[in-house]
């Protein structure tokens, strides 16, 4: 490790190989915690290169146990974190509205670590049991259109460095690579991400795959289409700007669309959202995220994807989706 430290110190890069052999070694546990965090550290301070998240996003795949739900050919919604906006969990919430539509969904998430709440933190508090069984995870799609793989189970691998995310509690590349390690490894993808720098890059990226995706970035700092502001998105087509009127509104107040104080809180306005309660404001960020998903799942125009957005969260398709995965996992 202090051969990488001392190079990057001096404003070096790594290769990809390079990327990729120091990150399984620190899966290893070769290194010392402390060298761990100095390394996590120094990418908090320099951008990142293409080749060494791909090397990184190549070592945590390699890593990751698979899950094959190609038949399903699901689309994942999943956001960075690491934007410091403590909004309340609007990626998962789009992604049961986006299952409510009709779309597959394979989520894939953590515990918050530089938020208040993450996907898995409001997924448990509701009742939501995390399973890596294949058969359980397939019946959950069959049921409920949607399914969890909630990060920890399927890269066993990253436990060592686990208690070091937590104790630096701030954003590092491990909250880069999120979306792209996905164990399903999905056709389609809906990613939120915290710079634009980070978008071009997940972009470059995906166009040299299959994928169906789109990469989004808030230009006021959101890993997500906040609609506080204009949206940059990156697909196969290109780079285009997006307005809040694309969606059907005037910007919005940040104040608005904030998060819970704790998972309790952050749980009970998951839930009321979920169930047709939530305010304007909070319904028109989620409906915008799902139907992002939904034009980039299906190839339809915005519009027609806010239409069936707002069916799935008003006529409780969504909250039907998550009653039904909830009782699978109950019952698997």
């Amino acid at each position: 490790m202090k051969k990488y430290l001392n190079r990057l110190i001096q404003h070096q890069h790594l290769t990809k190989d390079e990327a990729r052999n120091v990150l399984v070694e620190m899966a290893e546990g070769k290194f010392d915690p402390h060298q761990v965090a100095s390394f996590l550290t120094i990418y908090m301070m320099r951008p990142i290169t293409i080749e060494e998240l791909s090397g990184f996003q190549e070592a945590l795949l390699d890593l990751c146990l698979p899950v094959n739900l190609s038949n399903y050919d699901p689309i994942d919604l999943c956001g960075t974190g690491g934007d410091g906006k403590d909004t309340f969990n609007v990626s998962t919430l789009a992604s049961f509205v986006t299952a409510g539509a009709g779309v597959p969904v394979s989520k894939h998430g953590n515990y918050g670590v530089s938020s208040v709440c993450g996907s898995s933190n409001v997924m448990e508090h509701l009742g939501i049991v995390f399973s890596k069984d294949e058969y359980v995870l397939k019946k959950c799609l069959d049921n409920a259109n949607i399914t969890v793989l909630h990060a920890p189970l399927f890269h066993p691998a990253m436990k060592a460095v686990a208690p070091i995310r937590r104790a630096l509690g701030v954003k590092t590349f491990f909250n880069m690579l999120g979306p792209l390690v996905n164990p399903a490894f999905p056709k389609k993808q809906l990613v939120g991400v915290f710079s634009l720098e980070l978008a071009r890059i997940y972009g470059y990226l995906y166009q040299k795959t299959d994928k169906n995706y789109s990469v989004i970035y808030a230009l006021d700092g959101y890993d997500e289409a906040s609609l506080t502001g204009n949206l940059k998105q990156i697909n196969k087509t290109g780079e285009h700007l997006l307005t809040p009127a694309h969606f059907g509104t005037k910007a919005i107040d940040p104040k608005l669309i904030e998060g819970g104080k704790d998972v309790a809180s952050s749980a009970e306005l998951f839930l009321k959202v979920l169930n047709s309660q939530g305010t304007e404001q909070q319904n028109k960020v989620v409906i915008a995220n799902a139907a992002l998903a939904i034009s980039t799942a299906e190839d339809i125009n915005i519009e027609q994807a806010i239409e069936k957005a707002e069916d799935s969260l008003f006529n409780q398709k969504a909250l039907g989706c998550f009653e039904r995965l909830k009782k699978t996992l109950v019952e698997a």
